[in-house]
């Protein structure tokens, strides 16, 4: 454990979660294909490197419409350079900046605080251009990331990383089985329903598999519109967002069956962990 990080409430209790779990035929050498998505365990073994071709990322199903702004020029733009500024604005002005240059770099320390936790294949939601993928590929460990945007899954891929270009709330590879899945960088808010997301979520993991999310170090619980902007006058279309801080984070989760297992900081950023609660035994009425 880094000296960087202060952990709370406990360490993760133990628990095996078994590797393999998810094959899609959509990733494989390094590109991203589209294809039908296709239930299996996932193999073990590196993640081979290989092109990505123009137009080999397609959009799937009207299901990410409310995620368009992800493809508006500022967010590409941003991408495509590696830095900001960038910013995710409110409809009553006040904007929270986006870390591009943090999200296009490697995994820092606080993140490597996040990928020793993970059991077992691991799923990044709303993985961005991929650092974190490309990390845990590195690893040896099975993982798949997926995001909405074209722009992020091609520089994922680019960087080593499987990606899908798929929102959470469609099908997905392996659901039920993944071990671990992650929800870093404000990606909470996906959607703008905490609960929804992580009720999705407990869709998605194996029945003793780890979520690992990032809050915000605010203690705030907010539900709002906001456009992605460039601080220059160049924004994305409307959508919904949330922010959420540990305790509003722990509520949220709590309401839909999770419990707390770990919290941490480290270089300024809030960590939580969290299991489903197991389901009460059948008393031998209902039997």
């Amino acid at each position: 454990m880094s000296t960087a990080e202060t952990v709370r409430d406990g360490a993760v209790r133990d628990g095996s979660v078994r590797d393999g779990s998810v094959r899609d035929e959509s990733v494989r050498d390094g590109a991203v294909r589209d294809g039908p998505v296709l239930d299996g365990p996932v193999r073990d073994g590196p993640v081979r490197d290989g092109p990505v071709r123009d137009g080999s990322v397609r959009e799937r199903t009207p299901a990410r419409r409310a995620a368009a702004a992800w493809h508006a020029d500022p967010y590409v733009r941003a991408l495509h350079a590696g830095r900001g500024p960038l910013f995710l604005r409110r409809a009553d002005g006040w904007m929270l900046p986006l870390d591009v240059e943090r999200w296009c770099a490697d995994a820092d320390a606080a993140d490597r605080t996040v990928l020793r936790r993970c059991q077992g294949p691991a799923l990044d939601i709303g993985c961005g251009p991929g650092r974190l993928v490309a990390a845990l590929a590195l690893r040896g460990r099975p993982c798949l990331g997926i995001d909405v945007s074209q722009a992020a899954v091609a520089r994922t891929v680019r960087a080593g990383g499987p990606a899908l270009c798929r929102s959470v709330f469609e099908p997905l590879p392996g659901e039920g089985r993944w071990g671990t899945a992650l929800l870093i960088d404000g990606n909470i808010g996906i959607g703008g329903d905490p609960q929804a997301l992580l009720a999705r979520v407990a869709q998605l993991i194996a029945p003793n598999g780890l979520l690992l999310v990032e809050a915000a170090a605010a203690d705030v619980d907010e539900r709002v519109r906001v456009r992605v902007d460039d601080g220059r006058g160049d924004m994305g279309t409307a959508f919904p967002w949330a922010r959420v801080g540990v305790p509003a984070l722990l509520h949220h989760a709590r309401a839909v069956g999770w419990n707390p297992v770990e919290q941490w900081t480290a270089r300024d950023r809030s960590f939580v962990s969290l299991r489903r609660t197991p389901p009460l035994p059948r008393s031998a009425t209902e039997r």
